[in-house]
């Protein structure tokens, strides 16, 4: 058999059914087509059927034999038997109707049928549906009762579900032998209640938690961990849980996997906080705007530049080439995706947007179909202080990219913008403003490419933003340090922005709404005072007695709060889901683009007050923040 397995091509029919595993279940599934067939005559004509009836050991043969080709087709025999599932039970329903309809015409040439009392074909089939199912039931029943067995047979740790749908079935399928799973509690499975899934009981709601918890200690159970298991839950519940989990002394924890494979409980981390339920996105446009066509990412190594290329390579393009001036962050996300991706076209690129000629030589020769413009200069006290750089690279850039990409015939523009970019208080986001304005006069000329601008506020852990400094430190023992007791900001997960970004750059182009700026629903505002007291808490310490918090004074150029939209820009509904749009404020291109040829060649002659008064002129709602007195305030 092993030199008869050489010799087959790899990855054949033949070949898979000789694996030792796969020949035992293939041989037991003929075995039981042979038995079911006897025993339909046995039921219909008794116990004497053989001696009447002697051909019915030839009948039972043929249609064993029918049965083995039906397992080829529809490969029952590969389905690990540990794991058996509704989807098994469906092959097997399948795998016996098709049996029994090709043996009837195959019986038919050979007997007329004539001997096959009419009652057999439906008695075959249910006695091989139970002869198939049966052994693969009770094997893993009997797999199941010896989980639990060892469980409760050993020192279990006892947890509390949160959640009562299909990632609580699953994870109650798959915990371990040091896991003892007391009962659930269910946010929106209320019909659930008093039922149970696979022997563990629904005790309550979420908002029972604290009496299902006293019930249970009553019966010398109490939970050790509660686990919160579920992908579309949101901060606000998450924020409840972990107050309730708080005066019980029970730490909360949660799965959260997106592919099913990781279960592994894991603590609460302030992203879990400040989530929303996932926005009910058109993916299949998203992956059809992608799928074999050419993209191109600037800023590839970025924040956001990373996490695009990331959604990007998952739905197939035909190339995609990274663009970024940052040597090793243009490494990094090369790596990885050449590692992940072996089979993709890629192309990597060291480049600077600011260089017009080199952004035109590029594009004329990667011809994507779609750019991505996500390049920018985004800490605001470092553009503050270097405010040339920072035009140059965020507004002068821009307009490189959008002239190269009309010049290449490029199909769509996506450029990623700022709240920052409204009612600016510094150049970061005057920049920003510049180019949205830049790429909406492209847009309103319709020269065959659509810009599509999107504005969101911060993105959670992004490089430089507040959550990685204030990790890092707790790690250093405090102080946490905000610069203002009443700073509020806005906030988004990196691949929810993303997400929302490719649901624009998709569906945008389909709108007839040349001009006008998509903006992320970001959901309330965040104040950093608490955001930086919640972070303390999830370490495990409380704010003024483990860790401080000290208030330093606003920074140059910083802003008390965000906004999403101009006032002049009042923000309208789309069908999108998560993403809204701001009515433009417009400037003719003619002009646009000789003030913008005017602030380069002011930039690159580092005459630092023309470029800023053409800034002003361009956006004249810019107010300056030069930022408060440095001081420390220590907070308890």
């Amino acid at each position: 058999m092993a030199l008869l397995s050489e010799l087959l091509p790899q990855g054949g029919i033949a070949r898979r059914v000789l694996q030792p595993r796969n020949l035992m279940v293939y041989a037991h599934d003929v075995v039981m087509a042979f038995t079911a067939f006897i025993a339909a005559f046995f039921l219909r004509l008794g116990p004497g059927f053989l001696q009447d009836r002697p051909d019915v050991l030839e009948s039972a043969a043929t249609f064993a034999g029918v049965a083995a080709l039906t397992y080829l087709f529809t490969g029952l025999y590969r389905h690990v038997w540990e794991y058996v599932s509704a989807k098994d039970a469906v092959n097997i329903l399948r795998t016996a109707t098709i049996t029994v309809l090709l043996f009837l015409p195959a019986w038919f040439f050979v007997t007329r049928l004539e001997t096959l009392p009419r009652s057999m074909p439906f008695i075959s089939w249910f006695l091989l549906v139970m002869l198939l199912a049966g052994p693969r039931l009770a094997f893993r029943m009997l797999k199941d009762r010896h989980a639990r067995g060892a469980a409760v047979a050993s020192d279990a740790t006892p947890i509390l579900l949160i959640g009562a749908g299909a990632e609580a079935e699953q994870y109650i399928r798959r915990a371990g032998a040091g896991t003892r799973i007391v009962g659930m509690v269910t946010e929106i499975y209320g019909d659930r209640i008093g039922q149970m899934i696979h022997g563990v009981d629904v005790l309550g709601r979420i908002e029972d938690i604290a009496r299902v918890v006293a019930n249970l200690d009553a019966r010398g159970l109490r939970p050790e961990k509660l686990i919160l298991v579920g992908p579309n839950i949101n901060g606000g519940t998450v924020q409840k849980l972990l107050d309730v989990a708080t005066v019980l002394s029970i730490p909360l924890q949660r799965v959260r996997s997106d592919d099913g494979t990781n279960l592994t409980p894991r603590p609460i981390v302030i992203e879990d906080l400040l989530g929303r339920p996932q926005s009910n996105l058109d993916r299949a446009a998203m992956a059809a705007m992608i799928r074999r066509g050419r993209v191109l990412v600037t800023g590839a190594g970025g924040s956001i530049g990373t996490e695009l290329v990331r959604q990007i390579c998952a739905e197939g393009p035909a190339h995609l080439a990274l663009l970024d001036h940052g040597e090793f962050n243009l490494y990094s996300i090369d790596h990885e995706v050449r590692a992940k991706y072996p089979a993709l076209s890629c192309a990597t690129l060291l480049a600077d947007v600011r260089d017009s000629a080199l952004m035109r030589d590029i594009i004329a020769r990667e011809k994507p179909d779609l750019v991505f413009h996500a390049a920018a200069l985004k800490h605001v006290p470092m553009v503050e202080l270097n405010p040339l750089e920072g035009l140059l690279t965020n507004a002068v850039g821009a307009r490189n990219v959008a002239d190269a990409s009309i010049a290449a015939g490029v199909k769509t523009v996506v450029m990623v913008s700022t709240d920052k970019a409204v009612n600016p208080s510094n150049v970061m986001g005057a920049s920003k403003r510049v180019a949205e304005i830049y790429c909406q006069a492209m847009d309103l000329r319709r020269m065959g490419t659509r810009f599509i601008t999107v504005r969101f506020g911060n993105v959670l852990g992004s490089a430089g933003s507040v959550v990685p400094l204030f990790e890092k430190q707790l790690a250093a023992g405090g102080p946490l340090t905000v610069t203002h007791p009443d700073i509020t900001r806005y906030f988004m997960t990196t691949h929810e922005a993303v997400e929302l970004v490719l649901e624009a750059a998709a569906l945008g182009p389909t709108r007839n709404d040349e001009g006008a700026i998509y903006v992320l629903d970001m959901g309330p505002p965040v104040k950093i005072m608490d955001l930086a007291k919640q972070m303390i808490f999830l370490a495990g310490k409380t704010p003024g007695a483990d860790i401080s918090i000290q208030v330093t004074g606003l920074r140059p150029g910083e802003k008390l709060t965000e906004e999403l939209f101009h006032d002049e820009e009042p923000p309208v509904a789309t069908d999108m889901a998560g993403v809204l749009i701001a009515r433009p404020r417009t400037v003719d291109h003619a002009v646009i683009a000789a003030k913008m040829a005017a602030l380069e060649d002011a930039c690159r002659r580092r005459d630092e007050t023309v470029a800023l008064a053409l800034v002003a002129d361009l956006v004249p709602e810019l107010r300056r923040n030069a930022g408060a007195k440095p001081h420390l305030k220590i907070v308890k």
